[in-house]
């Protein structure tokens, strides 16, 4: 009978290597992202109007922001035409989404989208500022990207 015999210290760092399944089924490309969504409300009463939420992303520790999507709402019309702005830290205002009509939801309230989801779309500074307005609103829904 032959038998081999295994050091305990070459068993010990053996088995855990066979055994041990990943800690996280998530890929590790993945984590390397921060995924945020931003929304605020603008205008005064009850609901918004008008409302954005942007989702943006980054590599950790990296100061540049990705916009995957940019999404524009309204409460009290029953149509509209928006379009998103951006003011990256010291510099002016620049359109990031032109004019687009905005589609009734339900009742009075409208709303559209730029983007897609992801990690794609332009990318800007962290500190800056996106805008959504509506043609005829002088009143705009604005975040800033962390």
């Amino acid at each position: 009978m032959n038998r081999k015999i295994i050091p305990a210290a070459l068993a010990v760092v053996l088995v855990p290597v066979a055994v041990a399944p990943s800690v996280s089924a998530e890929p590790a490309a993945a984590r390397a992202y921060v995924d945020t969504r931003a929304n605020e409300c603008a205008g005064s009463g009850s609901g918004c109007r008008p409302g954005v939420v942007v989702h943006h992303w980054h590599r950790r520790g990296a100061q540049a922001r990705g916009v995957g999507w940019v999404y524009a709402s309204r409460e009290g019309v029953r149509s509209g035409t928006a379009r998103w702005l951006v003011r990256t830290p010291g510099a002016a205002w620049k359109v990031g989404g032109g004019w687009k009509r905005a589609h009734r939801v339900g009742g009075s309230f409208v709303e559209t989208s730029w983007g897609r989801d992801g990690h794609t779309g332009p990318k800007y500074p962290r500190g800056s500022k996106l805008c959504v307005e509506f043609r005829g609103l002088t009143t705009k829904a604005c975040v800033t990207l962390k």
